[in-house]
């Protein structure tokens, strides 16, 4: 029988407590500490397997970069994005983060290039109505939009389209796992949802954009740990 742990985890580095405290012991950080609740399940003790090595010296092949269509953008991408990558968008509300990431699936679509657009935030109205008024629409027809939270079914969603090149979530803090039992935003769902999408994404080989909220001094919004998760902020 599964046996639940109760433990409380502080929002803001990722610091988990036994018990509940004002202050984190990790951090520093005043009120941050909210509880979550972890549930063991005991199950047959995997032994592992051997994996092969390789040598550091040999042949490497050149990584590939997909253009987002805005010279601006790939050159503070090293070029444009790669592909199986995941990149951490942060700024301030209001600031443009998702204008910008409209932007970039839009001219991508004009290539011809796969996009999907799922928003935790906007309707696909609300999404469809900031195109219109930028003049992005031409040339959009493989654009797909989604107002979606469970990433559990974003992650079915992208599994069921294979030519995917860039899957944009706007905003991570917005994403939920149902196994996980804690609200969203939380350290254990961003980081539960984070590693959902980043699994399905390189399995596809496509680019992830992850859009992230900072706070009002100039941090990501949220658990330490999304920061290390992915490959570029």
């Amino acid at each position: 029988m599964a046996k639940a742990r109760a433990t409380y985890v502080c929002q803001q580095c990722g610091g988990v407590h036994p018990k509940w405290s004002g202050q984190c012991d990790h951090c520093g950080a005043w009120n941050s500490l909210t509880e979550e609740v972890q549930e063991k399940t005991p199950g047959p003790r995997n032994k592992g397997r051997e994996i092969p090595m390789e040598g550091l010296k040999g042949s490497s092949k050149p990584l590939p970069r997909i253009s987002t269509g805005i010279p601006e953008f790939d050159r503070v991408l090293g070029g444009g994005l790669v592909p199986g990558s995941a990149t951490l968008i942060g700024g301030d509300p209001g600031i443009g983060k998702s204008t910008l990431l409209l932007q970039a699936a839009c001219r991508m679509a004009g290539t011809g290039a796969g996009v999907a657009y799922f928003s935790g935030e906007e309707s696909t109205d609300q999404i469809r109505m900031r195109a219109e008024r930028l003049g992005l629409l031409n040339n959009t027809e493989s654009v797909g939009l989604a107002a979606a939270t469970d990433a559990a079914n974003i992650a079915a969603s992208l599994s069921a389209d294979p030519g995917l090149r860039m899957v944009i979530i706007d905003s991570i803090q917005t994403m939920y796992l149902p196994g996980v039992e804690s609200g969203p935003g939380t350290v254990s769902q961003v980081r539960a949802s984070t590693h959902e999408l980043i699994r399905s994404t390189k399995k596809l080989g496509c680019a992830l954009l992850i859009v992230g909220h900072v706070t009002k001094e100039g941090a990501i919004a949220g658990p330490k740990v999304l920061e290390h998760m992915v490959d570029t902020v």
